[in-house]
């Protein structure tokens, strides 16, 4: 199990049964309405390397005029050189990352006071969120900060498509190798995450038609929250 600061605990209850609560449930949607709040809304833009994160996540943060987070950036130098030699990452060089990630996305949700930065109903990031237990590391912040939703945008593809765009990039630091690596720990959400907080888009399409596609889910899911 995780702790509240994302780390493994044998004490923590279900991260998935109570998430739902926390992130929309009848009690906490009755608590919003009767203080007159909304949610702040964390879109976490995940999937393999070559699935498009970074090109729909700047389109999206831009139709919804939101700050948006490159995961990317907060690799550390020794994990980029890592996987730009093709070995793919363990859990030990995501943890912290994850970690530093979510509290990037929640700074940015709620700066201090003292910040110039003003607060933002939303908040776009990509995070290739792989596993289960990945994507549980972002869904602390909706448990440390009842009013934050978290989403996440799982960009679906086959590994040739992947491959085939990954092999088209210049001068990146993720190699094609990693992408048969990436497929092979890939947990791909299940029926409860995608009831829970979990938007499947596909990604074969035209780029311009994937993004397309992502803004008008996630517009439908802002119109549903109260």
């Amino acid at each position: 199990m995780l702790s509240l600061d994302g780390r493994l605990s044998p004490t923590m209850p279900s991260l998935a049964s109570n998430y739902a609560d926390m992130n929309g449930g009848p009690q906490m949607r009755a608590a919003l309405q009767q203080n007159q709040l909304h949610h702040r809304h964390m879109w976490i833009i995940t999937g393999p390397a070559g699935c498009g994160k970074s090109s729909v996540a700047e389109y999206l943060a831009k139709e919804l005029s939101i700050p948006y987070i490159e995961g990317d950036d907060y690799h550390t130098a020794a994990a980029k050189q890592k996987m730009g030699r093709g070995i793919p990452l363990d859990d030990v060089d995501r943890w912290d990352w994850l970690i530093k990630l979510r509290e990037a996305a929640v700074a940015r949700l709620s700066p201090s006071a003292s910040s110039a930065v003003k607060d933002h109903t939303g908040v776009v990031v990509t995070c290739s969120a792989l596993r289960r237990r990945y994507r549980d590391v972002i869904r602390v912040a909706a448990y440390e900060h009842h009013n934050v939703a978290v989403h996440f945008v799982y960009l679906r593809a086959d590994e040739e498509l992947l491959m085939k765009r990954v092999l088209s990039r210049q001068g990146h630091y993720m190699k094609s190798a990693m992408v048969h690596s990436q497929m092979e720990v890939l947990e791909e959400p299940d029926g409860n995450e995608q009831t829970m907080d979990v938007l499947e888009v596909d990604c074969s399409p035209a780029l311009s038609q994937v993004q397309k596609n992502v803004v008008a889910k996630v517009r439908e899911t802002l119109a549903d929250d109260v």
